[in-house]
């Protein structure tokens, strides 16, 4: 009862505002009616395996897009999005990565949990951010990719590993890259600091966007290295087409 009306108290003087537009909330939730309407959620059907959406006109007896079925070898197992990355999504994005709305992370996250629910079901022991290179992170103060890991290992109640996976090399924004030399950028950037923490582990990556997957390829890399069981991957949105 006493919570309850603190709750009440706070809330008439600092209502609760939409994550994305700042209007305030009158019914639960942190997103209004109509930005939660404008936002696009990946849904089936896609790829099975990389999660990338298909069209109906697409939909195969193997559910699998363009770029799975002729690739022989990945190193990931699952690849999962919540959302597509477009001009509805973005701000929301850029906001919490680059204007200091740490707060979305909550919200962001539970995007993830939905998105991953598969990836659960066939088993995560360890769930691990992309990492920023140190110099970055000091620059930016916090690592997005981490919060996000953070709040998606409460709402899982699975372990957050911060430490083992290591970007030892400073690179380029990504963002100034396109095609092949977002993969000439992050060649061989990470590395594994504690092998024998994660040998034998399901690990699932997590990251804010997934533009041509170069850098959560090259993580997954870094961990089959490292003798870990399988990688799999989810983000908060997609770029697709």
């Amino acid at each position: 009862m006493i919570k309850q009306f603190f709750k009440f108290l706070l809330e008439s003087v600092l209502p609760r505002r939409c994550r994305k537009c700042g209007q305030i909330l009158t019914e639960e939730g942190e997103l209004c009616e109509h930005c939660l309407s404008e936002l696009n959620f990946i849904y089936p059907p896609y790829c099975r395996k990389c999660g990338y959406p298909l069209t109906n006109e697409n939909v195969n007896s193997k559910m699998l897009c363009a770029s799975c079925l002729s690739k022989k070898r990945t190193p990931f197992r699952l690849i999962r999005s919540a959302l597509y990355y477009d001009e509805a999504s973005k701000n929301l994005i850029l906001a919490f990565k680059f204007m200091d709305k740490t707060e979305n992370a909550h919200l962001l996250a539970a995007m993830l949990k939905v998105a991953a629910e598969d990836i659960f079901a066939k088993g995560v022991d360890v769930i691990i951010p992309v990492p920023l290179h140190y110099s970055r992170l000091l620059k930016r103060k916090y690592n997005q990719s981490a919060l996000l890991a953070k709040e998606l290992g409460k709402y899982s109640g699975i372990k957050v590993d911060y430490t083992s996976l290591v970007r030892h090399k400073k690179t380029k924004p990504q963002v100034e890259f396109s095609g092949h030399e977002r993969i000439k950028n992050v060649k061989d950037v990470f590395s594994v600091a504690h092998p024998g923490n994660l040998v034998g582990k399901r690990i699932l990556l997590v990251d804010d966007v997934l533009t041509t997957g170069s850098t959560l390829k090259e993580c997954a890399l870094a961990l089959k290295k490292a003798g870990v069981l399988s990688v799999d991957a989810v983000t908060v949105a997609r770029v697709c087409g």
